[in-house]
């Protein structure tokens, strides 16, 4: 009678095993992924806020700075163990990783390019960092001063001053939560800066001269 009690708790416990652990196998899945997906974005975001204005020649004013709807190129401060001082050129973007679709991160070191030369062809990219795996998808979206965003920022003057980082499930099209908006930090040249930056000073120094005229004018009268 006592083997058969314990056979029969055993089996009952199995039985109850098969149902949740199924269940807690599921769920521990998602949260790892909401993680790696987190982990991910904060990664790009973090990139594109440290993109700098940087010319791909000294004969091209414009800022190296490709950006599509489902990759963008662009250049910051080395970052890694082993950067020295010096600029990346950062690649983000999709590529094939074995018959799936992945978002990849790729950098290569930054040197002037020769006049007329195509930013694709002389840049090598290494170092590639997988940030998301298939069903999930990251696309691209960029707005200037205006607010509006685009699909695309090619031959730009300036950088964009927002750029939207949307995040789907490509088999359900789902948009999801962990989609974000990442400001870029610097979005034109030194010398457009240092005007902003006098032309500020500027409307203070006016201000600051029209309240003190007021203030005489009270204290005369």
């Amino acid at each position: 009678m006592a083997l058969a009690l314990t056979g029969l708790v055993l089996s009952a416990l199995a039985n109850i095993t098969a149902q949740w652990l199924p269940n807690w196998n599921r769920g521990i899945e998602r949260v790892q992924e909401t993680e790696q997906v987190g982990i991910g974005i904060q990664r790009i975001a973090g990139d594109l806020a440290a993109a700098e204005f940087v010319p791909a020649s000294r004969e091209l004013p414009r800022p190296l700075f490709d950006g599509s709807a489902f990759a963008l190129t662009f250049v910051r401060t080395a970052l890694g163990p082993n950067a020295g001082i010096g600029l990346d050129v950062v690649r983000i973007g999709e590529a094939e990783d074995q018959g799936r679709m992945v978002t990849v991160r790729s950098r290569a070191p930054f040197g002037p390019l020769p006049a007329g030369a195509s930013p694709s062809e002389q840049i090598h990219l290494s170092d590639p960092v997988v940030l998301l795996r298939s069903p999930l998808r990251l696309s691209f979206s960029y707005a200037g001063p205006d607010r509006v965003f685009r699909d695309s920022w090619k031959g730009q003057e300036k950088l964009p001053v927002t750029i939207m980082l949307t995040i789907r499930d490509a088999a359900t099209g789902r948009v999801l939560a962990a989609s974000s908006v990442a400001p870029v930090h610097i979005n034109a040249a030194a010398g457009d800066a240092d005007d902003a930056v006098k032309e500020s000073a500027d409307d203070a120094a006016k201000n600051n001269g029209g309240a003190s005229n007021a203030g005489r004018k009270q204290d005369g009268s």
